[in-house]
C-alpha cells in the first residue's frame, strides 16, 4: 500500500504542471493588465508599463512561465499585486473559512442523503420513497445562490432568527450549511438510493437472510456497506469542487473565504494569488482523492486484500 501512495503522490507532480500551464496561458490571454488594474483607468500609460515592468509581467510568456515553475520549486510562490504579502499568507488567511463550509457541507449532505437514501430503496414504491425522490429532484434543481438569498430573506429579515453575514459566530455558519448541505444531500440521497437497490437484490442479500439475519443486520450490516463505495466517491468529489467551489455560498452571505479571494484576484489581475490559489486547491483535490481511495480498504475487503497481495508481490 506503500507503494502505492507513493505513486499517486508523484502522479500529482505532472497534475500540477499541466494545471500550471493551463491557468497561466488563460490569465496570460485575458484582457487588461495588472499594472492598469492597481492604478485604475485614467493612469498614464508610462505609469502602468513602469508599474508591469516592477511586477514582471512585461516580459515574455516563456520566460514569464519558466521562472514561475523555477520559483515554485524552491517554494517561492510569489506575492500578491495588491497587497505585497506572500501568497499562501493569503490563502491561509482565508482557507479556514471556505474549509469549515465544506466540512459543514460533506457532513450535512451524510448525515442527511444516506439515511434517507437506504430508507428510501427499503421502501421502494411507497409514499416514502415518492416524496423524497421528489424532494431529492427539487433540491438539486434549485440553484445555490436562489436557496442562499431565501433563506436570508425569511430566517435573517423576516424573522431575525440568525444573521445573514459575516462569520462572527457559530450561528453565521448556520444559513451557508443549510444552502450547501441541501443539494448535495439530494445527490447522496439519489445515488444512495440507487446503489442500495442494487445491492439489496444480490444473491448474497438472499442468502444472509436464509440463514437467519435480521432485516436490520441485512440492511445496515451488510448491505449498506457495499453500497457505500460509489457514495464515498461522491462524498470526496464533493468535498474537493466545496473547497473550489464555494463562492457563490461566500458571495451571498458575504463570507472572506477562498472563493471570494480568487476572484477578487481574477478582476485584478492578481496573477500570483490566482495562480498560488489554483494549485494549492488542485493538489488538495487529488490528495483528497487518494484518501478517498485508501477508505475503499477499510469499507471493501476486496481491495484491502488486493492491496495487500500487492504489497507481499512487492516484497517478494
Amino acid at each position: 500500500m506503500h507503494k502505492y501512495i507513493l505513486k499517486r503522490l508523484l502522479l500529482l507532480i505532472p497534475t500540477l504542471l499541466a494545471v500550471i500551464l493551463v491557468v497561466f496561458t488563460v490569465l496570460a490571454l485575458t484582457p487588461g493588465s495588472p499594472g492598469r488594474t492597481m492604478l485604475g483607468p485614467m493612469a498614464a500609460q508610462e505609469d502602468v508599463d513602469r508599474l508591469n515592468d516592477r511586477l514582471g509581467y512585461s516580459r515574455p510568456f516563456a520566460v514569464r512561465f519558466v521562472d514561475y515553475v523555477g520559483g515554485i520549486i524552491v517554494g517561492d510562490f510569489g506575492n500578491s499585486y495588491s497587497t505585497g504579502k506572500p501568497v499562501f499568507t493569503e490563502i491561509f488567511a482565508r482557507f479556514p473559512t471556505t474549509l469549515i463550509i465544506a466540512v459543514i457541507g460533506v457532513a450535512g449532505a451524510a448525515l442527511i442523503g444516506i439515511p434517507i437514501g437506504v430508507l428510501s430503496a427499503v421502501k421502494q414504491y411507497s409514499i416514502i420513497d415518492g416524496f423524497s425522490t421528489a424532494m431529492a429532484l427539487l433540491l438539486a434543481a434549485i440553484p445555490g445562490f436562489w436557496l442562499g438569498l431565501m433563506l436570508v430573506l425569511f430566517f435573517s429579515l423576516y424573522l431575525g432568527w440568525l444573521p445573514a453575514t459575516g462569520i462572527g459566530t457559530w450561528r453565521h455558519y448556520i444559513l451557508p450549511a443549510i444552502t450547501i448541505s441541501l443539494p448535495g444531500a439530494a445527490w447522496i440521497l439519489r445515488m444512495t438510493r440507487t446503489t442500495m437497490l442494487e445491492t439489496i437484490r444480490q444473491d448474497y442479500m438472499r442468502m444472509a437472510r436464509a440463514k437467519g439475519a435480521t432485516e436490520k443486520r441485512v440492511i445496515w450490516g451488510h448491505a449498506l456497506k457495499n453500497a457505500l463505495l460509489p457514495v464515498i466517491t461522491s462524498l470526496g468529489m464533493g468535498f474537493g469542487s466545496m473547497l473550489g467551489g464555494t463562492i457563490l455560498i461566500e458571495s451571498v452571505f458575504a463570507m472572506p473565504g477562498l472563493g471570494t479571494l480568487v476572484v477578487n484576484a481574477i478582476r485584478s489581475k492578481d496573477v500570483p494569488v490566482v495562480m498560488g490559489s489554483v494549485i494549492f486547491l488542485a493538489a488538495l483535490f487529488c490528495i483528497i482523492m487518494l484518501i478517498v481511495d485508501l477508505i475503499y480498504a477499510f469499507v471493501d475487503p476486496r481491495i484491502k486484500a488486493r492491496y495487500s497481495g500487492s504489497l507481499r508481490g512487492a516484497r517478494g
